[in-house]
Parts: C-alpha cells; structure tokens; sequence
C-alpha cells in the first residue's frame, strides 16, 4: 500500500525538479550554502509537488485508463479511492507549505502557491482541451527553481527572471518530444497536443524555436554576472549538441526513435545546466 501512495505521488517529477530547485537555491546562496536551509526548502516543495501531482492524478484517471503508459495508475485501475486520494493531496499540501511560510519566508511560499495553482486548477483542466496547455505546464514546471532561489533571496529580481525562462525554454522541447513519440496513444485519449492538432512537422519547428531560446537565455547568467565563464562554455555546448541532434534528425528515418533520443538528451541537458548554475556561481 506504502508503495502505491508513493507512486500517486508521480516521484520523478518530484526528483526532477528538486534537482532545478537545488540549482536556484545555489545560484542565490552564491556559494555560502545553508544545508538547513536547503533541506527545509527541499522537503517544502517537494510535499508540495506532491500534492499537485495527486490532485492531477485525481482529474485524470478517466484519461489514464485510455494511455498504454498511465492505464495501470492506481486511480485508473481504482485500488485507491478517489476520497483517499484527495485527503492525501490535502495532508501533503498542508506539510508542504507549512514547512515553507514556517522555514523559509512567505515570498518562497507564494511562488509555490503560484505553480501550484498553474499546474493543478489551470494545466491540469485544460490540456483536454487547449494545445497551450503545455506552455502553461511549463511555466509550472519552472517554478521550483525559482522558489530554491527566493527561499535564499527572499525577492524577485533578473536572476529569477531568467532562472524562470531557461527552464519555460527547456521545458517546451523535451514536453514535444514527448508528444512525438507518444502521439498516438495523445490522439487515443483526445489531448489535443500540438503533434496531434498541427502534426509533427509543425511540432518540430517549435522544438527548434526553443532550443535556440534556451541556448540564449541560459547564457544570459553569465552576461548579466550571475555565473562564470565554465558554466557559459558547459551549458552552450550542451545547447549546441542538442541542436546538432535536432538537425540530424532530419536524416532519421524514424521520427519516434529520434524524438526518444531527443526527450533523453534534454535530461542530460537539464542535469548538466543544473549541476553548472550550483557549481560555477559568482
């Protein structure tokens, strides 16, 4: 039962935006870290997290039972109520944002009651209905870096700006890449992704758009004296291979096989733009 709670609670999203997270509350803490501080932002929205992901399995279970890969969900197979379900979301939203008016401050707590709100009352409704629903998934998904950086910072200023958009940027190709290779079991469920209202063709000119985007505005850390020159040559150079990828694509035969290689690479990219922002900070 441990395990099935756990699940509902979708944990790698949760590890894959406590990493970005960690990258925020770094690139604010300049390299003087408080480790009590970064557990207690960590735990805060990570619960958070949490909760929304529970909610978002609460209003798609009737989807998940139509996609090969969420069928076996345990509220789309139905081995846990929908009622336990939502006190749980409740119980763990409340020790989520406890832990951060409590520990951290009331701005970290608000951009997360921000991307909270996004992602479970606005993303979660309508992506059965709009293509942009995955721009407004994006822009939930950028909000954990930005609450490690305002757990430290406790204001909004042009780091967090652009913290914000390298990870909309990311986002957006690696969500494509997705709808790529998934397109058809999108199709099945009716989520009108942009693979299934436009086609891939159109898909793939905005992963471009994107990409170039990303390489852009991650680069502006350096410009503006938030990171040093190492992390400008790491993180361009991932950039760069991801674009090289993208163009090779154009000679692959197989466009899910090169979507999977591109959903992959982007993780690789996030990890490495991640580690580069803690790592190299000014």
């Amino acid at each position: 039962m441990f395990k099935t709670y756990y699940q509902l609670t979708k944990p790698g999203i949760i590890y894959g935006n406590a990493i970005t997270a960690i990258a925020g509350f770094f690139l604010a803490s300049r390299g003087n870290i408080n480790f009590l501080l970064l557990s207690q932002t960590l735990i805060g929205i990570s619960f958070v997290i949490a909760s929304s992901c529970v909610l978002n399995n609460i209003f798609d279970r009737n989807i998940d039972k139509k996609m090969q890969r969420t069928k076996n969900r345990a509220l789309a197979k139905g081995s846990v109520s929908v009622q336990n379900a939502f006190v749980y979301a409740i119980i763990l939203g409340a020790i989520g944002f406890s832990t951060l008016i409590i520990f951290t401050n009331s701005l970290a707590m608000l951009v997360a009651l921000t991307g909270f709100i996004l992602y479970v009352l606005v993303y979660t409704p309508i992506k059965h209905r709009s293509v942009y629903a995955t721009l407004i998934g994006s822009i939930s998904g950028a909000v954990p870096p930005v609450v490690g950086y305002t757990a430290v910072a406790n204001n909004l200023d042009l780091g967090v700006l652009i913290l914000f958009l390298i990870l909309v940027f990311w986002q957006m190709p690696h969500f494509y890449s997705i709808a790529i290779f998934r397109i058809k079991e999108y199709s099945q469920a009716n989520i009108p992704v942009l693979t299934v209202k436009s086609g891939i063709k159109t898909t793939r000119i905005h992963i471009l758009f994107y990409i170039i985007g990303f390489i852009i505005t991650a680069s502006l850390l350096t410009v503006f004296g938030y990171t040093g020159y190492f992390y400008l040559l790491i993180v361009t150079l991932m950039g760069f291979i991801w674009l090289g990828l993208y163009i090779k694509g154009f000679k692959e035969n197989n466009e899910k096989v090169w979507a999977r290689k591109m959903f992959r690479f982007s993780l690789w990219v996030l990890l490495a733009t991640s580690i580069m922002m803690s790592l190299d900070v000014v």
